[in-house]
């Protein structure tokens, strides 16, 4: 669990339990929630927003705010496991 504070409000980022990864990843991960600033604030209880992160993949993050401010990440999607629909067919997703 790490603490951090954004526009007056302090904030608990924690990780679920099925994510496993080293403290430099939980690093980069704190350095992209600082980088959201005030859009932090507007998320209200119970939303949940991702970042696209080039090191980790896509960052799944659940808000809460009832009885505290806490983000927990859910999951870490690494992308080789992204994938893309278009007219009902899937395809494995790659970068252009």
């Amino acid at each position: 669990m790490y603490r951090f504070s954004i526009q007056n409000q302090d904030w608990i980022l924690r990780f679920s339990p099925n994510v496993e990864i080293e403290a430099e990843e939980k690093q980069a991960i704190i350095s992209s929630i600082l980088q959201l600033g005030s859009d932090l604030p507007s998320f209200s209880h119970g939303d949940s927003f991702i970042i696209m992160n080039d090191q980790l993949g896509i960052i799944v993050f659940n808000v809460e705010k009832i009885p505290s401010m806490i983000l927990t990440v859910s999951n870490i999607v690494p992308e080789s496991k992204w994938y893309i629909q278009k007219n009902l067919t899937i395809k494995r997703y790659k970068k252009d």
